[in-house]
């Protein structure tokens, strides 16, 4: 479904990847592990047309991604939902929602039912849909964030970092949503430094360090892996 050969990316001078390979199979629920400045980000910045790999290829559904618009991306069924959330806070819920929708603005009806989905993953949003988004607590605006991204209808869904500064409650109920998203049939490569709780859902793992995949594996074998606990997990 997506997949990565030889990828890298610079900022400036500053190789961010340094020849990434990796792929997420259809229906996959693939994390990637890392501490800050690994180069997580950089991957779905590349991925999803922000940034241009300086080398490398990114093909989805058998399609070369390097070179295609943002827009072109999304349209073809490939959303990234950013860290940090990206809200426009003085507008509504649904407003915010609608947004993720824009490829598909003719689509009115379609639009009507993802929200209809959205809000029944989310049951607080709808409640909430006439609200600012930026009155929402943290975990609430993650949840519109994510449901932003649904809104695009992803074939692909890219997650990076949606527990960061979240109460371990509001972590728990996001993760299973997530992992409800991926067991509807949408593949999702999520990145997370939350790693026990981002492996306990997933299939597959991949292991950043430096801008380089220093390991992958199943979810079983790295969550046993003495060197993945001891940097990412603890005792």
């Amino acid at each position: 479904m997506l997949r990565f050969e030889g990828v890298n990316l610079h900022y400036g001078s500053f190789r961010a990847l340094n020849g990434i390979t990796l792929h997420a199979a259809p229906g996959e629920l693939v994390v990637l592990l890392g501490a800050n400045g690994a180069g997580k980000t950089s991957i779905f910045m590349a991925a999803s047309g922000i940034q241009r790999p300086s080398a490398g290829s990114i093909r989805f559904d058998g399609r070369e991604l390097v070179g295609m618009r943002p827009a072109q991306i999304v349209a073809s069924g490939l959303v990234h939902c950013p860290e940090g959330r990206k809200l426009f806070p003085m507008m509504s819920v649904r407003k915010n929602l609608t947004l993720g929708a824009y490829v598909h603005r003719r689509d009115t009806a379609g639009i009507e039912r993802s929200l209809d989905e959205v809000f029944g993953l989310f049951p607080i949003l709808e409640k909430k849909q006439d609200d600012p988004a930026g009155s929402l607590s943290g975990g609430q605006q993650q949840m519109v964030a994510i449901g932003r991204a649904l809104l695009g209808r992803p074939k692909v869904l890219l997650l990076d970092e949606p527990s960061l500064g979240l109460a371990p409650l509001v972590v728990k109920q996001v993760f299973e949503v997530i992992q409800r998203i991926n067991r509807a049939g949408t593949t999702v490569l999520l990145a997370e430094q939350n790693a026990y709780s981002a492996l306990a859902i997933a299939h597959r793992a991949y292991v950043i360090e430096r801008g380089c995949i220093a390991l992958e594996g199943d979810r079983d074998s790295l969550l046993n892996n003495e060197a993945v606990r001891a940097a990412y997990i603890g005792a």
